[in-house]
């Protein structure tokens, strides 16, 4: 026998897909990359990327920071308001640098390249604050 609203397993459904969807928007894995050059002793550029992980990351939690976030839900907009703390939180997770010095006609060509290869981190979203933990490939 059906219910009064018709249709009662179709509302159910509904319900636990908005559910599930509005607990998604809380959490997530990000793809973070971060990439420092400095040429002749002068910044030359810097960049930093930010994008959401299409596949589940693994690995266990390693490294915590804590952002403040306010309303803000948009991970991007909280390290844009909180970015030199984010900046080191991530040369406390190490970071590769190149560096190269070439010397022509008395002249030193000094570059160097701070980079933090695509890593992945894990989000979690709260009234007042966000959580970002460094997910750590398990060593085999």
């Amino acid at each position: 026998m059906r219910s009064r609203d018709g249709n009662h397993s179709f509302t159910l459904r509904l319900c636990s897909i908005i559910l599930l969807f509005s607990l998604a928007l809380n959490a997530g894995e990000y793809l973070i990359s971060y990439k420092y050059i400095v040429k002749n002793a002068i910044l030359y550029n810097e960049h930093l990327d930010i994008a959401k992980s299409m596949r589940p990351c693994k690995g266990v939690e390693a490294q915590i920071l804590i952002l403040p976030a306010g309303k803000d839900k948009n991970f991007q907009e909280i390290i844009a308001k909180n970015r030199e703390e984010f900046l080191d939180y991530i040369h406390k997770l190490g970071l590769d640098i190149r560096s190269s010095d070439i010397t022509t006609n008395n002249q030193i060509d000094s570059t160097t390249v701070i980079t933090l290869r695509t890593t992945c981190f894990k989000v979690d979203f709260n009234d007042t604050f966000v959580k970002i933990s460094h997910l750590k490939q398990p060593q085999n």
